[in-house]
C-alpha cells in the first residue's frame, strides 16, 4: 500500500491545441488536508475532474486509494470517495433531509447516516427547512454534507468558500480541517483563496497554467521561502560597519528603524548579532519573516518558468 490517497503521473489533459493539464504528478498522503492553489483557469477544476473520472485525460494515469483507476473500477472507488465540483445542486422545494434522503438512496447509504452529516457539517437545526431559504453558506455546508455520505475515505473539494461572506469562510475553514480527525477522510481542497487555505492545510500543490510549480509540506515551502530578518536595534547607525564587515551592505537596508537583511543561515545570523552587540548597536529584536503563502505564489508564478524550484 502506499502512502498516498491520490497519485498522477505524467497526467494530461488537452482541449484542441490547448493543455489544460500537462505532465502532472500529484502526491496527496493519506489523512492530510491538501491544498490546490491556483488562478482562475490554472486546471484545478480540470484535474478534479479527471480524479473523478468526470473527464477523460489525454495522457498520463491515475491512483486513487491505492488502486489505479479505470472505467471498470471507477463506480467502485467512486463508492469511497465524496465530491464537490463546482456548484451543488438541490431541489429547492425540498428540506435539507429531504435532499440528503435522495442522495443517500443514490450511493445506496443508510438513511441513519443522514443524523451523522448533518451534524458534522452543523446543519441539524435547520434539517427541515427548505432549500431554498437556505442562504449560500448553509447549501455550501448541504454540499458537503452530501459528499460526506457514506463515510468517504477521500473527499475532492473544488472552491467550497466560493461565494461566502467573511462568517461563512471561517465556519467552512473549521469544519474542512476537522475532517481528517472527525470522518477520517483525506481532504483534497482547491482554491484561489490562499491567506484561507494558509489556516487549514498541511501539504499544498501549487498550479499555474496546467503545471505543478510546488508540491510538499506547507511547513517545508515556508521554510524553504524565508523572507526577511528584522534587525531592532537601539542604535541603528552603529550597524553600518558590522553589516559591511559581514559582506552585506548592499542587500541590508533600513527601514523605520529596523535593519532588514536577506534570509540568512543560523550560525551566520549568530555571528552577525554578535558583531553588532560589539559595535554598540544595542541588538534588542531578530525576528525571521516568513512570506505568506500568497507571496510564496506570486513569486512562483510571476516567474513563469514552471520549474518548481522555491
Amino acid at each position: 500500500m502506499t502512502q498516498n490517497a491520490v497519485e498522477t503521473h505524467d497526467l494530461s489533459k488537452v482541449y484542441g491545441t490547448r493543455a489544460a493539464v500537462q505532465g502532472l504528478a500529484l502526491e496527496v498522503p493519506f489523512g492530510s488536508v491538501y491544498g490546490f492553489i491556483g488562478p482562475n483557469g490554472a486546471g484545478k477544476t480540470t484535474t478534479m475532474k479527471l480524479l473523478l473520472g468526470l473527464i477523460r485525460p489525454t495522457g498520463g494515469s491515475i491512483r486513487l486509494l491505492d488502486e489505479e483507476l479505470t472505467p471498470a473500477n471507477r463506480l467502485k472507488l467512486l463508492s469511497r470517495t465524496g465530491s464537490l465540483i463546482e456548484n451543488p445542486g438541490f431541489y429547492a422545494h425540498l428540506t435539507g433531509a429531504e435532499n440528503l434522503r435522495i442522495v443517500a438512496e443514490l450511493k445506496g447509504s443508510d438513511a441513519a447516516d443522514i443524523a451523522r452529516v448533518l451534524d458534522t457539517v452543523r446543519l441539524t437545526p435547520d434539517a427541515n427547512r427548505k432549500v431554498g431559504h437556505y442562504s449560500l453558506g448553509m447549501r455550501q455546508r448541504l454540499g458537503i454534507a452530501m459528499a460526506l455520505l457514506g463515510w468517504p475515505t477521500l473527499l475532492v473539494l473544488d472552491e467550497p468558500t466560493n461565494g461566502l461572506d467573511p462568517a461563512g469562510i471561517q465556519e467552512m475553514r473549521a469544519l474542512i480541517a476537522e475532517m481528517p480527525r472527525r470522518c477520517g477522510a483525506t481532504v483534497l481542497i482547491s482554491s484561489h483563496l490562499l491567506s484561507e487555505l494558509e489556516q487549514i492545510v498541511d501539504h499544498v500543490g501549487i498550479l499555474d497554467s496546467g503545471r505543478l510549480l510546488y508540491q510538499g509540506t506547507l511547513a517545508g515551502l515556508q521554510e524553504h521561502s524565508r523572507g526577511d530578518v528584522a534587525l531592532r536595534l537601539l542604535h541603528p547607525e552603529a550597524a553600518q560597519a558590522p553589516l559591511a564587515a559581514a559582506g552585506l551592505a548592499a542587500a541590508a537596508r533600513c527601514e523605520n528603524g529596523e535593519w532588514l537583511l536577506p534570509p540568512l543561515k543560523e550560525a551566520f545570523l549568530a555571528d552577525l548579532v554578535g558583531s553588532l552587540a560589539a559595535a554598540g548597536a544595542g541588538v534588542v529584536g531578530v525576528n525571521r519573516r516568513t512570506k505568506s503563502l500568497e507571496e510564496i505564489f506570486l513569486s512562483l508564478t510571476q516567474g513563469g518558468s514552471g520549474t518548481g524550484v522555491v
